[in-house]
């Protein structure tokens, strides 16, 4: 067996996900899956990290040490269900949690104590993948196409895999063995905010609220002319964008208008950007695969089958549920780091060339 643990937390900063996988002779085999979900005062405490504030360094430093302790968690949970011990395993493949993304500035920030996480788990850490990346003149972002790439790509097929998160990517797999892919924009992030500003919940749980309401066409409109949509590939994106006086100010003109029909505009945003960007790059892709959290929500997988008049589906139609993608992503990317092969895509992030990503923090 060839086995790798893979760790993702994303935009919604939710929690933890943790897949233990076997990539032994080429396949990945899930072996098992867990989730933590993070407290409320870290996830505030991560929120406030991705803008300026005072004390940073010192917080975020903090931070890190409790996000080691989380993904430790994860770890010891994915093992449990298992006979295997940390000895067993050859490296944790931690993707860390984005508190900020500049590539056009030359970096990006994914924070977490990797060698805390090694001491804690008594397992080899790769982390920090996306900076070589940018280094190289990338945008560091999506790493995942790599992976949907080797994984599911179909020769003489045009398949579309969506990762709908807090942000939106496309995987566009060609079947000649090339693939595309970038950030289309806001998945969750907005949705997630909007009710949790007037609900206090996390998230849209199917679409219902949304489904409540009606769009607001002009204030649609006014929302899909954010510079970010017409921008070429390659391209990424993140809360330094899509924030909430980002929302604030598209919705200053419409102060009257009703919460829940602000939620199905914001539904229909993430739509129309992820469709428009489909049409765009994969326009004979027979069909569309989802995953993240917005696999779990109906009434924006239905909107999206509409828009596009294509097969819309969860990525278990793929073997692989939703909600485990990212990490089993992260897991393959610590895979091809022990074998010194490239991470990345050129043609997806724009870097200069094939770079191996990661950095290794040993047991």
């Amino acid at each position: 067996m060839s086995l790798y643990i893979g760790l993702m937390s994303g935009t919604s900063l939710d929690g933890v996900d943790g897949v233990l996988v076997d990539f032994w002779g080429g396949a990945a085999r899930t072996m098992a899956a867990a989730y933590v979900p993070f407290p409320p005062a870290l996830r505030e405490e991560l929120m406030a990290l991705q803008a300026a504030s005072p004390n940073e360094l010192e917080r975020e430093a903090l931070a890190a040490n409790t996000l080691a302790e989380y993904y430790a968690q994860c770890v010891a949970e994915v093992l449990a269900q298992t006979e295997m011990k940390p000895a067993d395993v050859r490296a944790v493949g931690s993707h860390g949690q984005t508190i900020r993304h500049r590539p056009e500035l030359g970096f990006t920030r994914q924070t977490g104590n990797h060698a805390l996480l090694a001491e804690l788990c008594g397992i080899d850490v790769v982390a920090d993948f996306r900076s070589r990346d940018v280094a190289a003149g990338g945008q560091g972002a999506p790493l995942v196409p790599a992976f949907h790439q080797a994984m599911f790509s179909v020769p003489g097929k045009t398949r579309v895999v969506a990762n709908i998160g807090g942000i939106a990517n496309i995987s566009v797999l060609r079947g000649d063995g090339k693939a595309t892919g970038f950030d289309t924009g806001p998945g969750n992030v907005l949705m997630d905010k909007w009710i949790a500003r007037h609900q206090g919940k996390a998230y849209d749980a199917d679409g219902a609220w949304a489904a409540s309401g009606t769009v607001i066409q002009p204030l649609l409109d006014a929302m899909l002319r954010e510079p970010y949509f017409a921008l070429p590939a390659p391209k990424s994106t993140g809360r330094d964008l899509f924030h909430g006086d980002w929302l604030d100010t598209q919705l200053a003109p419409f102060a009257s208008a009703a919460p829940q029909d602000v939620q199905a505009t914001l539904t229909q945003l993430t739509v129309l950007s992820l469709a428009q960007a489909i049409k765009e790059h994969a326009p004979r892709t027979e069909a569309v695969y989802i995953c993240g959290g917005g696999a779990y929500n109906g009434v924006l997988m239905r909107n999206l089958a509409v828009e596009l008049g294509v097969p819309v589906e969860s990525t278990d139609a793929l073997g692989v549920a939703p909600n485990r993608m990212e990490a089993l992503a992260f897991a393959w990317l610590a895979f091809r780091f022990n074998e010194r092969l490239a991470g990345n895509l050129p043609a997806v992030t724009g870097a200069r060339g094939e770079r191996v990503l990661g950095a290794l923090y040993p047991r």
